[in-house]
């Protein structure tokens, strides 16, 4: 039975990896043939930036079970920390833009997970309203920080930072990030992570240390939040502390709690659904936001644990079932 498990678990990651890339290619070649233009190949990579973001933040409201209001402030720290890094390396000529651009990428995560650290370690030993009112008047402190330091531009914002986030980047990253949260939740980690918000008593009388676990997972989500960020401010061009108040953080959330709280792949489509929608409705610019919150209304109300609850969808799984089911009848006869 063990050497069954591994063999359809190997497939099932060769039928992910061949469907991530026939997508990539797919969307490569309707770039190539000027099918889809410029406008939209940016709202392309704003959705593999909110899809990291959906993700990430699902680590700790879903997967943790903690709610976390400042996740636009561990974003704002990535694209900041990657747009004057970047910028002044060019500037300086010292490394072309597009060379700085990983290295930026790499800084704007870390500098958000060790902010990760220093907010979670006092913090995470609160809960309910009171986490999330400490981790929201982290994220407005952040902004205001932003907005009266002269290397950021104060309040007038970040202009002429280089403009390098291509689909390459955005997609393989969002790949890596939904890749990386399920092998964690699948890990004994994440076992542990999901025992502390099932019964947080339970798993520290069973020897699961509970407040590393949770700074753990506060710090990985801001680590890919910082990565976010970082692909968002080389995307746009230009910064404004505005972008990361209290609203994107709200964004954020709505976007995983309507996929379901706990769901990699529901908080994957909601963040999906949610960007493209108001695009799809800006011919109707007089209706649009009244019928985005229709839609987000009905779906709390028909469905409140969000599109998937805390299931998944499998491609590979979906696939592989028929051959499973014949197996077993072979065996069975």
């Amino acid at each position: 039975m063990e050497y069954k498990f591994n063999k359809y678990k190997a497939i099932s990651y060769i039928i992910n990896a061949i469907a991530a890339m026939v997508i990539f290619f797919i969307i490569e070649h309707l770039f190539s043939l000027k099918l889809i233009n410029r406008y939209y190949q940016g709202i392309i990579k704003l959705v593999c930036i909110n899809v990291i973001l959906a993700v990430s933040l699902n680590l700790t409201t879903g997967v943790l079970g903690e709610l976390t209001l400042g996740h636009a402030g561990f974003m704002a720290i990535g694209a900041y920390v990657s747009a004057i890094f970047v910028k002044l390396v060019s500037e300086a000529n010292i490394m072309i833009p597009e060379a700085a651009f990983p290295i930026g990428i790499l800084f704007g995560g870390l500098s958000a997970a060790l902010f990760g650290i220093i907010i979670g370690m006092p913090t995470l030993r609160l809960k309910g309203d009171y986490l999330a009112i400490i981790t929201l008047g982290f994220g407005e402190i952040i902004r205001v920080i932003i907005t009266n330091l002269q290397i950021t531009g104060g309040a007038r914002g970040l202009s002429r930072i280089p403009r390098v986030t291509t689909f390459p980047y955005s997609y393989f990253i969002m790949v890596a990030t939904i890749v990386f949260m399920f092998t964690f939740g699948l890990s004994r980690h994440g076992r542990a992570i999901r025992a502390i918000r099932d019964d947080a008593i339970a798993a520290e009388s069973s020897g699961i240390p509970t407040t590393f676990y949770k700074v753990l997972a506060f710090c990985l989500a801001a680590f890919f939040a910082g990565v976010a960020g970082a692909l968002y401010a080389h995307h746009i061009g230009t910064l404004d502390p505005k972008t990361f108040g209290f609203n994107k953080s709200i964004e954020i959330l709505v976007m995983v709690v309507l996929g379901g709280m706990g769901s990699i792949t529901g908080s994957t489509l909601s963040a999906i659904v949610l960007t493209l929608l108001p695009e799809l409705l800006r011919d109707f610019s007089e209706y649009r936001m009244l019928v985005y919150s229709i839609v987000l209304v009905l779906m709390m109300i028909f469905r409140p644990k969000g599109l998937l609850g805390t299931g998944e969808i499998s491609l590979s799984a979906l696939i592989l079932k028929p051959f499973k089911i014949s197996e077993q009848r072979s065996v069975k006869s």
